[in-house]
């Protein structure tokens, strides 16, 4: 059996791989690791606990909370609301934890648990560990361990002023009132379908237009959403709206499209931002955090602009070990996960979008003019399958490949080959100043990992 813990917590398709008994167990396990690690330092404990509509999530949330409980951790119910939310509200109530039920951008069958350490942050991996740890030796049920019992068991009550409380931290921290800008919002049928219309609406932004905005348990991501882009595209033009943003299921992503429906993507809204901080003087250090998947010409605008880059290996979580550790204020992926550190301790879609509309606002210019910062390069991806991976760095022939072909491409492309962390599969990908040589530079490099790694 393989870990169960991934890089955002454990998923599974729900009630097959993800089911009650699990949910139950991880979370009987979480208290007690966390107990025993002192993380509750000898007070009675208290969880947020939240999820997306997802149809699973009630079924998966009652586990969660009854295996809380019955640890003798209390328990406030926040209901649907987004991942970030959940982090929020488990920092600003002083919860010991959080855990949140989502599996994000993923269709509806699937579903995930997520725990959230004091203040809202990711758990440690060691932490991770040893919560799998301990539920693979007892399972549900633990009989070193005396169960509390009378008036010792958890007490479970229904948090409702999360909603409001999130809805006024995300309007509080926004440099500038949102007035004159139409905004078209699609919500993924997900966790944010009511909290960022309201949010928009709070901070000045006249909403015209919502899409995915009646989450009905089923059909959460289900053509709409930041993975489907097509329909925001349309509104966009249709209701002469300024800013378009789409988020996923449980909204810690955001994607744009300008007023022509054109697409905004991550590397273009860190840029919109990394500049409006450097003017602002909230960029810490000067500098914004990528991953190495960024387009080159997002780190060819940020060294115009005079604006640091580090780039981190590819997933968020990387990207905010970073910024913890050095102190940086903005980073982010491509995908639309764009991480403001001083407001939020994960990425936050709904914020993202305010901040967008904020900059607008400010500067009386179209999304398209501030996206014009950057120019995107073309970027082409081919997955090589059934290869070794392994061998990429020191296979000398496929290295020279490399080479010959970076000497050919110069300053205006790059090149990047990463091996799968799942699978035996190569992926190369090619940037060059034109679409026509990097689909010609890719093939040839692909075709050299299938000779020489085959």
């Amino acid at each position: 059996m393989g870990r169960l813990f991934g890089t955002d917590g454990v998923r599974g398709v729900a009630n097959e791989g993800l089911t009650a008994e699990l949910a139950l167990g991880l979370s009987v396990a979480a208290a007690h690791v966390l107990g025993d690690a002192g993380a509750f330092d000898g007070h009675r404990p208290v969880a947020v606990v939240g999820r997306d509509p997802r149809a699973s999530g009630e079924f998966l949330e009652a586990a969660v909370i009854a295996g809380l409980a019955s640890a003798g951790v209390d328990v406030l119910r926040v209901g649907v609301l987004p991942t970030p939310a959940v982090a929020y509200l488990t920092g600003a109530l002083g919860a010991d934890f959080g855990v949140m039920l989502s599996a994000s951008h993923n269709a509806m069958p699937d579903n995930g648990i997520k725990f959230l350490a004091r203040g809202g942050h990711k758990l440690d991996d060691a932490i991770e560990d040893a919560i799998e740890a301990h539920y693979r030796r007892y399972g549900v049920g633990d009989d070193e361990w005396k169960r509390p019992t009378g008036a010792d068991v958890g007490r479970v009550r229904s948090y409702n002023e999360g909603f409001d409380k999130y809805v006024a931290h995300l309007v509080a921290v926004l440099p500038n009132r949102l007035d004159g800008v139409k905004v078209v919002i699609d919500g993924a049928h997900g966790a944010a379908a009511r909290v960022a219309p309201e949010a928009f609406a709070r901070a000045g932004a006249e909403v015209v237009y919502t899409l995915g905005a009646e989450p009905t348990g089923l059909n959460i991501n289900d053509g709409v959403g930041s993975t489907h882009l097509d329909k925001l595209r349309v509104a966009m033009k249709e209701h002469a709206a300024d800013l378009g943003i789409a988020l996923d299921g449980d909204a810690d992503r955001c994607l744009a499209a300008d007023a022509d429906g054109n697409e905004v993507d991550g590397d273009q809204i860190i840029a919109i931002l990394a500049v409006a901080m450097k003017e602002a003087g909230t960029l810490r250090r000067g500098t914004a955090v990528a991953t190495v998947m960024s387009n080159l010409g997002f780190k060819l605008a940020m060294e115009r602009e005079g604006i640091e880059l580090v780039q981190t290996a590819v997933g968020d979580r990387y990207v905010l070990e970073e910024m913890k550790q050095h102190g940086f204020a903005l980073g982010g992926e491509q995908s639309g996960h764009v991480i403001l550190l001083d407001h939020a301790t994960t990425g936050d879609g709904t914020l993202t979008g305010l901040m967008l509309g904020a900059r607008l606002a400010a500067t009386k210019q179209s999304l398209a003019d501030l996206a014009s910062v950057m120019t995107r390069l073309p970027q082409v991806l081919i997955n090589v399958k059934g290869v070794d991976k392994n061998r990429v760095e020191s296979c000398e022939e496929l290295q020279a490949a490399v080479r010959e072909a970076e000497a050919e491409l110069g300053a205006t492309g790059r090149v990047l080959l990463r091996k799968s962390g799942t699978e035996p599969l190569v992926r190369v990908m090619v940037e060059a100043a034109d679409e026509a040589q990097a689909n010609a530079v890719c093939g040839r490099l692909a075709d050299a990992v299938r000779t020489h790694l085959g």
